[in-house]
């Protein structure tokens, strides 16, 4: 299971989750599958093309995560989407659950922003993080607490991406705690843009490689 989180909210971590999610399909036999675990603000089915249900919450009934989630895309990725109405403490039951249920196939699950128990919960039993933030100072500082906090927890930084830009800022490894960082471009429709599936494909690597270091899902 991949963690994909941000200090920062709007840094593009629901982009990448999908992104590195299709990337991750073209290069593998097992179809990727994208969770979202921001309950608060959930918007990674309507980003990947799926429905609001069924959802994560499906997976207390001991559904099979293949047999819940929802089949888009070109080439497709599995999507689990957000419950509603949901208890706090129903996630972390939940995140556990999807990453006992899960062994063929990478998860990626997209973290709500910020340092708090909600982002935590994700982090703490993720086999890896993949970090998100643009070139922004205030962004890469917000970042930096993610990978504080994933270093507490004991998760490793497999990579991370440093959105809507061309170019990694001077300081961001040193800030991120990994020298693995690809810059996405920025774009309109980044999901059907070359530039940022190129990034994405890069990113992709970099997990496979990390990977081989880390056991993932």
């Amino acid at each position: 299971m991949i963690a994909i989180a941000g200090g920062k909210g709007g840094c593009g971590k629901t982009t990448t989750t999908v992104a590195l999610a299709r990337a991750l399909a073209r290069r593998r036999d097992a179809t990727p599958l994208a969770a979202d675990a921001d309950w608060d603000m959930p918007n990674l089915h309507a980003l990947a093309g799926a429905t609001s249900t069924p959802s994560l919450a499906a997976l207390g009934d001991a559904a099979s995560p293949r047999a819940v989630a929802q089949f888009v895309g070109d080439p497709p990725i599995g999507v689990l989407p957000a419950p509603t109405g949901e208890a706090e403490a129903r996630q972390a039951r939940t995140i556990e659950s999807l990453r006992d249920r899960t062994r063929r196939a990478p998860v990626l699950v997209d973290c709500p922003a910020g340092a708090g128990r909600d982002a935590a919960r994700p982090l703490r039993v993720a086999d890896g993080v993949v970090l998100v933030s643009t070139a922004a100072p205030a962004s890469l500082r917000d970042a930096a607490k993610t990978a504080a906090m994933a270093e507490t927890l004991g998760t490793p930084i497999l990579a991370a991406a440093v959105t809507r830009t061309r170019t990694v800022p001077g300081g961001a490894s040193r800030l991120l705690g990994t020298d693995r960082l690809v810059p996405v471009p920025e774009a309109d429709a980044p999901l059907d843009d070359q530039g940022v599936r190129r990034a994405s494909a890069e990113l992709a690597d970099l997990v496979d490689r990390s990977a081989n270091r880390t056991p993932v899902d």
